[in-house]
């Protein structure tokens, strides 16, 4: 099953045969294994000699295209049923003599998985040391599902567009799944067990990366609060290029196990919100700017531009540790992210597609500050098919890759199963509707909130304060869909906040799906 893509040979068979000729090839995305996705038009691409006839066979359609001038070719296979037969897809050029072959093609539903580290997260942590999900070798050792299958591409930083990411479609297996994505896997997984058809996992993911570093240029260049990003990026690119150290320092590993750049840094003004970096101080060499995975576009060009317009369902993304700048760098993010989440969408041009994030989880470290996590929930403003996955109950004190990944998996299927799935489950923890102050509380109403329960005893982390903005210790209690908020300290109240706090141990507002609500504050002060 995890043989070298025969796509491989074919393409090894050609270099010898016919050198002067450019041999059809395929995109990156289309190896051996691979899922297509169900009842849309899936697009199938790559490249050939200019002018070259290119047919494409599958599951009884035939396509055909003729390559362009810059050797481009695309067809579009039409709309497909989900199929758990492995069948074989031909790809032949008029000047090609030997065809491509892929085997063991499903259709069914594919999923992009990318972000940060928390995304690149494996399932085991001999693949990578920071890794490894809680009960590991239990989870490895089940993971038989011959229909659920990931490409995980190669991290990758570049200046300019990249066509191609080194990477192949591999078959769920205990063999395989130690190097998965944790989280692709584990949704992909609760996923499948629910819908009953193969599901497709594009792990695209960088660890300490920032969001503008999945934006493209034209995107950066056209949004006036986004360029000075792209044109610090340019200047420090530019220097580089003009004056190269004596000595380069080697780009930073694809396997990053190191906790991602926190928000303030020792740097402070030198990593002013959405700055390049540059050359090292204290005497280190140089690194190219265009390596560092903090800098505007260099892993949409060397990720994302590689992949696009491969047929998707939609998007998960568990990224924000890494936002830079400090306050400046935080209340742009919101911007960002949503610059990120549309140009996606109409970049991959299949509408609003489904765009679902991971919310920081709790930590002691200003990275993971409630206004990070503030920041993040503006997605859900971002309508139709966005949705956000709460994670402030699971996370670690002194660890910004929590183990407990399965949560995680389970609270994005639910959002999927709920939204782009049409079934009928609670999806959502109590989500902050709106305040009343009533004799001298506030009374606060929820949305999702059938059956709130403080879990493991009273209410924990609700402060509240009066027009002194002064926050104190609060008693909270559930009264139905409502929580009563009060201090004999505050008599005349007028704010309260919830978890707000970069490590609220112990919040504790569930509803009864066992979803949390998230940090929340009433107030903007």
């Amino acid at each position: 099953m995890n043989a070298m893509p025969s796509v491989r040979l074919a393409a090894a068979f050609l270099l010898g045969s016919a050198p002067l000729a450019a041999a059809v090839t395929l995109a990156s995305p289309f190896t051996s294994h691979m899922v297509l996705q169900r009842e849309m038009a899936a697009p199938v691409w790559g490249t050939a000699d200019s002018g070259e006839s290119v047919t494409v066979e599958f599951a009884g359609q035939r396509k055909s295209a003729t390559a362009g001038a810059n050797g481009r070719w695309r067809v579009n296979l039409d709309a497909l049923p989900a199929s758990a037969d492995g069948r074989i897809m031909i790809v032949t050029g008029s000047h090609t003599p030997q065809p491509l072959r892929l085997d063991d093609v499903l259709v069914g539903e594919v999923w992009l998985a990318s972000g940060q580290s928390n995304m690149e997260f494996t399932v085991s942590k001999k693949v990578k040391a920071f890794a490894g999900v809680a009960n590991e070798e239990a989870e490895i050792a089940a993971a038989n599902y011959p229909l659920i299958r990931m490409f995980t591409g190669a991290g990758t930083k570049a200046y300019e567009a990249q066509d191609h990411i080194r990477g192949e479609w591999q078959v769920c297996s205990p063999e395989t799944v130690p190097a998965f994505s944790a989280i692709g896997y584990l949704f992909a997984r609760d996923l499948q067990r629910e819908i009953k058809v193969p599901i497709g996992i594009l792990a695209l993911s960088f660890g300490a990366s920032t969001a503008e570093a999945w934006i493209r240029r034209e995107t950066l260049a056209a949004d006036p609060q986004l360029k000075p990003m792209l044109d610090r990026f340019d200047a420090a690119v530019k220097t580089f290029r003009e004056k190269p150290p004596a000595a380069v320092a080697p780009p930073r590993s694809e396997d990053v196990s190191a906790p991602p750049v926190p928000a303030e840094t020792k740097a402070g003004t030198a990593v002013a919100a959405g700055a390049a970096r540059g050359p090292r101080r204290g005497g280190g060499a140089a690194r190219d700017p265009s390596q560092d995975q903090h800098n505007a576009t260099v892993l949409f060009n060397g990720m994302i531009n590689p992949a696009i317009p491969y047929a998707i369902r939609g998007v998960i993304w568990y990224q924000g540790e890494s936002i830079v700048g400090g306050d400046a760098g935080r209340a742009l993010y919101p911007h960002v992210q949503a610059m990120l989440v549309e140009d996606w969408r109409k970049l991959w041009g299949e509408g609003d597609f489904p765009f679902y994030i991971v919310q920081l989880a709790g930590q002691a470290a200003n990275s993971n500050s409630p206004v990070v996590r503030e920041a993040q929930a503006t997605l859900l403003q971002l309508e139709p098919n966005t949705g956000m996955a709460v994670t402030v109950d699971i996370g670690e004190e002194k660890n910004v890759h929590p183990h407990n990944k399965q949560d995680v998996g389970d609270r994005l299927t639910r959002i999927a199963l709920a939204n782009a799935y049409g079934r009928k489950l609670e999806y959502s923890g109590p989500m902050y509707e709106s305040l009343s102050v009533d004799d001298r509380a506030i009374r606060l109403k929820f949305s999702h909130a059938a059956g709130l329960v403080a879990k493991g005893g009273p209410l924990k982390w609700f402060v509240i304060a009066g027009a002194d903005q002064k926050f104190v210790p609060a008693e909270a209690r559930i009264e139905g869909d409502s929580v009563v908020v009060s201090s004999p300290n505050v008599p005349s109240p007028v704010a309260v906040r919830y978890a707000w706090d970069n490590f609220p141990d112990g919040c504790n507002l569930y509803n009864a799906a066992g979803l949390p609500s998230p940090s929340f504050r009433t107030d903007r002060w």
